[in-house]
């Protein structure tokens, strides 16, 4: 089927949108993953500052909704709470 130029540039940025929202949502989860392994209390309490900014600036970006990025940050504190 024929594309427009603007429909061609269209589809090149949606992809690269695509890419873009994947690597970010793929580093977050991979860092609440590391999170939430973690036993030590000390260890956790200075990782949290670094992920709960990770998971605020994607949902900054709009790659994440805010209510989402606050369901994360409310489980990362509740297990940190809970670690011994």
């Amino acid at each position: 089927m024929a594309y427009s130029l603007s429909t061609k540039k269209r589809i090149r940025q949606a992809e690269k949108r695509r890419l873009r929202n994947r690597h970010y949502k793929s580093r977050v989860k991979t860092e609440v993953k590391k999170f939430m392994a973690l036993e030590s209390r000390e260890d956790a309490e200075k990782k949290l500052p670094s992920v709960y900014s990770l998971v605020d600036k994607v949902a900054q970006k709009g790659i994440i909704h805010k209510n989402r990025a606050a369901d994360i940050k409310s489980r990362l504190a509740s297990h940190l709470h809970s670690i011994q």
